[in-house]
Protein backbone atom coordinates (compact mmCIF):
# COMPACT_ATOMS: atom_id res chain seq x y z
CA UNK A 1 0.00 0.00 0.00
CA UNK A 2 1.14 3.56 -0.67
CA UNK A 3 1.24 6.60 1.37
CA UNK A 4 2.42 8.75 -1.47
CA UNK A 5 0.36 10.84 -2.61
CA UNK A 6 -0.90 10.27 -6.73
CA UNK A 7 -1.88 12.02 -9.56
CA UNK A 8 -4.84 10.66 -11.22
CA UNK A 9 -7.21 10.30 -14.43
CA UNK A 10 -10.54 9.04 -14.36
CA UNK A 11 -12.57 9.66 -17.92
CA UNK A 12 -16.23 9.49 -17.52
CA UNK A 13 -16.07 11.18 -14.10
CA UNK A 14 -19.25 12.89 -13.01
CA UNK A 15 -21.45 10.10 -12.28
CA UNK A 16 -22.03 6.24 -11.30
CA UNK A 17 -19.12 4.44 -10.62
CA UNK A 18 -16.14 6.50 -11.74
CA UNK A 19 -17.88 10.11 -9.43
CA UNK A 20 -17.64 7.10 -6.59
CA UNK A 21 -14.48 6.47 -7.87
CA UNK A 22 -13.41 9.97 -7.89
CA UNK A 23 -14.59 10.79 -4.63
CA UNK A 24 -12.61 7.68 -3.06
CA UNK A 25 -9.45 9.09 -4.82
CA UNK A 26 -9.66 12.33 -3.60
CA UNK A 27 -10.71 11.18 0.37
CA UNK A 28 -7.55 9.72 0.32
CA UNK A 29 -5.53 12.69 -0.40
CA UNK A 30 -4.65 12.74 -3.75
CA UNK A 31 -4.66 14.66 -6.97
CA UNK A 32 -7.44 14.06 -9.31
CA UNK A 33 -7.89 14.98 -12.73
CA UNK A 34 -11.58 14.14 -14.02
CA UNK A 35 -12.81 14.38 -17.08
CA UNK A 36 -16.35 14.51 -18.02
CA UNK A 37 -18.49 15.94 -21.06
CA UNK A 38 -20.08 18.37 -18.66
CA UNK A 39 -17.55 19.26 -16.05
CA UNK A 40 -20.25 21.92 -14.10
CA UNK A 41 -21.98 18.88 -13.25
CA UNK A 42 -18.93 17.94 -10.58
CA UNK A 43 -19.47 21.38 -8.97
CA UNK A 44 -20.14 20.63 -5.78
CA UNK A 45 -17.33 18.14 -5.60
CA UNK A 46 -15.10 20.59 -6.54
CA UNK A 47 -15.99 22.92 -4.29
CA UNK A 48 -15.17 20.43 -1.41
CA UNK A 49 -11.74 19.74 -2.51
CA UNK A 50 -10.49 22.45 -4.47
CA UNK A 51 -6.87 21.88 -4.13
CA UNK A 52 -6.79 18.24 -5.42
CA UNK A 53 -9.63 18.34 -8.21
CA UNK A 54 -9.23 19.50 -11.97
CA UNK A 55 -12.30 19.15 -13.99
CA UNK A 56 -11.80 19.16 -17.64
CA UNK A 57 -13.92 18.61 -20.25
CA UNK A 58 -12.55 16.40 -23.05
CA UNK A 59 -14.15 14.87 -26.16
CA UNK A 60 -12.25 11.57 -25.72
CA UNK A 61 -13.59 10.39 -29.34
CA UNK A 62 -11.16 13.18 -30.89
CA UNK A 63 -7.66 12.01 -31.06
CA UNK A 64 -6.42 15.87 -31.37
CA UNK A 65 -8.21 16.84 -28.26
CA UNK A 66 -6.45 13.86 -26.30
CA UNK A 67 -3.00 15.17 -27.85
CA UNK A 68 -3.84 18.37 -26.53
CA UNK A 69 -5.01 17.33 -23.40
CA UNK A 70 -1.73 15.23 -22.65
CA UNK A 71 0.26 18.15 -23.27
CA UNK A 72 -0.77 20.05 -20.21
CA UNK A 73 -0.72 16.98 -17.93
CA UNK A 74 1.80 14.69 -19.33
CA UNK A 75 2.44 12.76 -16.36
CA UNK A 76 0.16 10.41 -14.19
CA UNK A 77 0.62 7.67 -11.86
CA UNK A 78 -2.82 5.84 -11.78
CA UNK A 79 -5.36 6.49 -15.09
CA UNK A 80 -8.46 4.73 -15.05
CA UNK A 81 -10.79 4.56 -18.46
CA UNK A 82 -14.26 4.62 -17.49
CA UNK A 83 -16.02 6.57 -19.83
CA UNK A 84 -18.04 4.58 -22.13
CA UNK A 85 -21.94 3.87 -22.91
CA UNK A 86 -23.83 0.94 -25.22
CA UNK A 87 -26.37 1.14 -28.13
CA UNK A 88 -28.67 -1.91 -27.76
CA UNK A 89 -30.21 -3.25 -30.74
CA UNK A 90 -30.03 -5.94 -33.40
CA UNK A 91 -26.25 -5.63 -35.38
CA UNK A 92 -28.69 -4.59 -38.57
CA UNK A 93 -30.57 -1.96 -36.95
CA UNK A 94 -27.79 -0.07 -36.54
CA UNK A 95 -26.79 2.59 -38.56
CA UNK A 96 -22.97 3.77 -39.94
CA UNK A 97 -22.50 6.36 -37.40
CA UNK A 98 -23.48 3.74 -34.22
CA UNK A 99 -20.81 1.84 -35.44
CA UNK A 100 -18.52 4.12 -35.40
CA UNK A 101 -19.57 6.12 -32.03
CA UNK A 102 -19.75 2.45 -29.60
CA UNK A 103 -15.96 1.47 -31.62
CA UNK A 104 -14.34 5.01 -31.16
CA UNK A 105 -16.24 5.11 -27.50
CA UNK A 106 -15.48 1.98 -26.12
CA UNK A 107 -11.97 0.99 -28.02
CA UNK A 108 -9.95 3.05 -29.61
CA UNK A 109 -10.94 6.01 -27.35
CA UNK A 110 -8.92 4.04 -24.19
CA UNK A 111 -6.42 2.77 -26.68
CA UNK A 112 -5.41 6.58 -27.68
CA UNK A 113 -5.42 8.08 -24.19
CA UNK A 114 -2.76 5.08 -23.33
CA UNK A 115 -0.66 5.80 -26.04
CA UNK A 116 -0.72 9.59 -25.03
CA UNK A 117 0.58 8.68 -21.12
CA UNK A 118 2.32 5.69 -21.61
CA UNK A 119 5.63 7.13 -22.81
CA UNK A 120 5.53 9.06 -19.49
CA UNK A 121 5.12 5.58 -17.43
CA UNK A 122 7.73 3.92 -19.09
CA UNK A 123 10.52 6.26 -18.43
CA UNK A 124 9.34 7.26 -15.09
CA UNK A 125 9.36 3.34 -14.28
CA UNK A 126 5.86 3.23 -12.64
CA UNK A 127 2.23 3.62 -12.83
CA UNK A 128 -0.98 2.10 -13.26
CA UNK A 129 -3.58 1.87 -16.45
CA UNK A 130 -7.46 0.80 -15.07
CA UNK A 131 -9.97 -0.71 -18.27
CA UNK A 132 -13.16 -0.40 -16.71
CA UNK A 133 -14.63 -3.29 -19.20
CA UNK A 134 -17.91 -5.77 -18.31
CA UNK A 135 -18.93 -9.13 -17.98
CA UNK A 136 -19.44 -8.15 -21.66
CA UNK A 137 -16.00 -7.95 -22.47
CA UNK A 138 -15.96 -11.58 -22.18
CA UNK A 139 -19.47 -12.88 -22.96
CA UNK A 140 -22.16 -11.69 -25.06
CA UNK A 141 -26.01 -11.27 -24.87
CA UNK A 142 -28.29 -10.54 -28.02
CA UNK A 143 -28.59 -7.16 -28.63
CA UNK A 144 -24.90 -5.77 -28.02
CA UNK A 145 -23.19 -6.60 -30.53
CA UNK A 146 -21.03 -3.21 -31.20
CA UNK A 147 -20.47 -2.51 -27.77
CA UNK A 148 -19.53 -6.65 -26.87
CA UNK A 149 -17.03 -6.26 -29.88
CA UNK A 150 -15.36 -2.71 -28.08
CA UNK A 151 -15.41 -4.22 -24.85
CA UNK A 152 -13.99 -7.83 -25.92
CA UNK A 153 -11.04 -5.91 -28.35
CA UNK A 154 -10.39 -3.95 -25.07
CA UNK A 155 -10.02 -6.65 -22.99
CA UNK A 156 -7.38 -8.03 -25.65
CA UNK A 157 -5.75 -4.91 -25.99
CA UNK A 158 -5.13 -4.67 -22.43
CA UNK A 159 -4.00 -7.93 -21.70
CA UNK A 160 -1.49 -8.12 -24.35
CA UNK A 161 0.12 -4.19 -23.16
CA UNK A 162 0.00 -5.98 -19.26
CA UNK A 163 2.33 -8.76 -21.35
CA UNK A 164 4.87 -5.54 -23.13
CA UNK A 165 4.55 -2.78 -20.51
CA UNK A 166 5.02 -4.79 -16.87
CA UNK A 167 9.01 -4.47 -17.15
CA UNK A 168 8.69 -1.18 -17.04
CA UNK A 169 7.47 -1.37 -13.54
CA UNK A 170 3.42 -0.40 -15.00
CA UNK A 171 0.58 -2.36 -13.68
CA UNK A 172 -2.32 -2.96 -16.09
CA UNK A 173 -6.12 -3.96 -14.18
CA UNK A 174 -9.17 -5.22 -16.55
CA UNK A 175 -12.51 -4.28 -13.98
CA UNK A 176 -15.22 -6.60 -15.04
CA UNK A 177 -18.38 -5.08 -13.25
CA UNK A 178 -21.84 -6.75 -13.81
CA UNK A 179 -24.55 -4.30 -13.31
CA UNK A 180 -24.05 -1.11 -11.20
CA UNK A 181 -26.58 1.15 -9.67
CA UNK A 182 -26.06 3.95 -11.80
CA UNK A 183 -27.57 6.07 -14.65
CA UNK A 184 -26.06 3.41 -17.48
CA UNK A 185 -29.86 2.50 -18.45
CA UNK A 186 -30.76 6.22 -18.97
CA UNK A 187 -27.16 7.20 -20.70
CA UNK A 188 -28.08 3.62 -23.29
CA UNK A 189 -29.34 4.47 -27.03
CA UNK A 190 -31.63 2.28 -28.28
CA UNK A 191 -32.11 1.16 -32.17
CA UNK A 192 -35.24 1.72 -34.16
CA UNK A 193 -36.85 -1.75 -33.80
CA UNK A 194 -37.21 -2.66 -37.59
CA UNK A 195 -39.91 -5.31 -38.67
CA UNK A 196 -37.37 -7.71 -40.08
CA UNK A 197 -36.12 -8.61 -36.43
CA UNK A 198 -40.44 -8.26 -34.84
CA UNK A 199 -40.66 -11.11 -32.02
CA UNK A 200 -36.70 -12.18 -32.21
CA UNK A 201 -34.53 -13.08 -29.65
CA UNK A 202 -32.62 -9.81 -30.28
CA UNK A 203 -35.54 -7.82 -29.60
CA UNK A 204 -36.78 -9.65 -26.42
CA UNK A 205 -33.42 -9.56 -24.77
CA UNK A 206 -33.54 -5.77 -25.19
CA UNK A 207 -37.43 -5.18 -23.96
CA UNK A 208 -35.90 -7.23 -20.45
CA UNK A 209 -33.10 -5.06 -19.94
CA UNK A 210 -35.10 -2.23 -20.96
CA UNK A 211 -38.02 -2.71 -18.66
CA UNK A 212 -35.77 -4.40 -15.27
CA UNK A 213 -34.73 -1.69 -14.54
CA UNK A 214 -33.39 -1.35 -10.92
CA UNK A 215 -35.11 -4.80 -10.23
CA UNK A 216 -31.93 -6.33 -11.50
CA UNK A 217 -29.45 -4.03 -10.79
CA UNK A 218 -27.19 -5.69 -8.16
CA UNK A 219 -23.62 -3.25 -7.95
CA UNK A 220 -23.40 -0.65 -5.13
CA UNK A 221 -20.90 2.09 -6.87
CA UNK A 222 -19.33 2.51 -3.62
CA UNK A 223 -18.12 -0.74 -2.81
CA UNK A 224 -17.00 -1.26 -6.22
CA UNK A 225 -15.02 1.93 -6.67
CA UNK A 226 -13.45 1.06 -2.52
CA UNK A 227 -12.13 -2.53 -4.31
CA UNK A 228 -10.63 -0.85 -7.43
CA UNK A 229 -8.90 1.89 -5.43
CA UNK A 230 -7.88 -1.10 -3.07
CA UNK A 231 -6.24 -3.02 -6.46
CA UNK A 232 -4.74 0.03 -7.27
CA UNK A 233 -2.58 0.14 -4.18
CA UNK A 234 -1.49 -3.29 -3.64
CA UNK A 235 2.12 -4.18 -5.44
CA UNK A 236 0.75 -7.28 -7.47
CA UNK A 237 -3.11 -6.57 -8.09
CA UNK A 238 -4.81 -9.41 -10.40
CA UNK A 239 -4.95 -8.67 -14.22
CA UNK A 240 -8.69 -9.11 -14.02
CA UNK A 241 -10.88 -8.47 -11.04
CA UNK A 242 -14.77 -9.48 -12.02
CA UNK A 243 -17.29 -7.80 -9.16
CA UNK A 244 -21.29 -8.43 -9.18
CA UNK A 245 -22.85 -11.18 -8.12
CA UNK A 246 -24.48 -10.98 -11.27
CA UNK A 247 -20.54 -11.10 -13.07
CA UNK A 248 -19.25 -13.59 -11.24
CA UNK A 249 -22.18 -16.42 -11.69
CA UNK A 250 -22.27 -15.35 -15.63
CA UNK A 251 -18.58 -15.36 -15.98
CA UNK A 252 -18.32 -18.67 -14.09
CA UNK A 253 -20.96 -20.31 -15.98
CA UNK A 254 -19.22 -19.37 -19.42
CA UNK A 255 -16.02 -19.83 -19.00
CA UNK A 256 -17.18 -23.95 -17.86
CA UNK A 257 -19.28 -23.92 -21.06
CA UNK A 258 -16.18 -22.94 -23.17
CA UNK A 259 -13.96 -25.44 -21.27
CA UNK A 260 -16.40 -27.76 -22.01
CA UNK A 261 -16.48 -27.15 -25.44
CA UNK A 262 -12.57 -26.91 -25.56
CA UNK A 263 -12.42 -29.94 -24.33
CA UNK A 264 -14.87 -31.58 -26.46
CA UNK A 265 -13.35 -30.59 -29.59
CA UNK A 266 -9.22 -31.83 -28.41
CA UNK A 267 -9.36 -35.15 -30.56
CA UNK A 268 -10.21 -32.92 -34.16
CA UNK A 269 -7.83 -30.04 -32.95
CA UNK A 270 -4.75 -32.70 -32.44
CA UNK A 271 -6.15 -34.49 -35.24
CA UNK A 272 -4.77 -31.93 -37.71
CA UNK A 273 -1.29 -31.72 -36.96
CA UNK A 274 1.68 -32.48 -38.55
CA UNK A 275 3.17 -35.67 -37.11
CA UNK A 276 5.90 -35.05 -34.35
CA UNK A 277 5.13 -31.03 -33.93
CA UNK A 278 3.42 -29.38 -31.34
CA UNK A 279 3.55 -25.93 -32.52
CA UNK A 280 4.08 -22.46 -30.89
CA UNK A 281 2.11 -22.11 -27.70
CA UNK A 282 4.05 -19.01 -26.23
Amino acid sequence: MTTQTQKWLITGASGGLGLMLAKQVLANGHQLVATTRNPSSMADLLAQYPNQLTTEALDISNIDDIKAFASKHQVFDVIVNNAGGAIIGAMEEMSDADIEQQLSLNLLAPIHITRAFLPAMRAQKSGTLVYITSIGGRTSFAGGSMYHAAKFGLEGFAETLAQEIAEFGIRTLIIEPGSIKSNFLGNTRWTQKSEAYQGSTVHKMRDYIKQSGEESISGDPVLMANVIYGLTQEVHPPLRTALGVDAFAVLEGAYQKHLNELQAQKEVALSVAIAGKTGFTG
